[in-house]
């Protein structure tokens, strides 16, 4: 599915011309069917990481990469202590 996300994408990039005044190779019906397929790619995508019992959200990381959240133990979870009045 990566693979012809990336292609489908990558035929899309080239064909774009880098100038907005150019009008593109291809034909308004190629490009909604371009758009059908990656709609369908993605569909299935989410289908089988539900499967997997996963997010298609995740995202690969570095193990030594800082956790973007931190674990905070219910035990050191209190009440707010009041400064003491003098």
């Amino acid at each position: 599915m990566m693979v012809m996300r990336k292609v489908l994408t990558s035929i899309v990039r080239e064909v774009t011309p880098e100038h907005k005044s150019l009008r593109h190779p291809l034909s308004d019906q190629t490009i909604q069917d371009i758009r059908q397929c990656l709609g369908l790619i993605t569909v299935r995508e989410k289908e089988l990481a539900d499967d997997a019992g996963r997010t298609v959200q995740e995202r690969p990381y570095y193990v030594d990469e800082p956790p973007k959240s931190k674990v905070v133990p219910l035990s050191s979870i209190g009440k707010a202590k009041r400064p003491s009045e003098d």
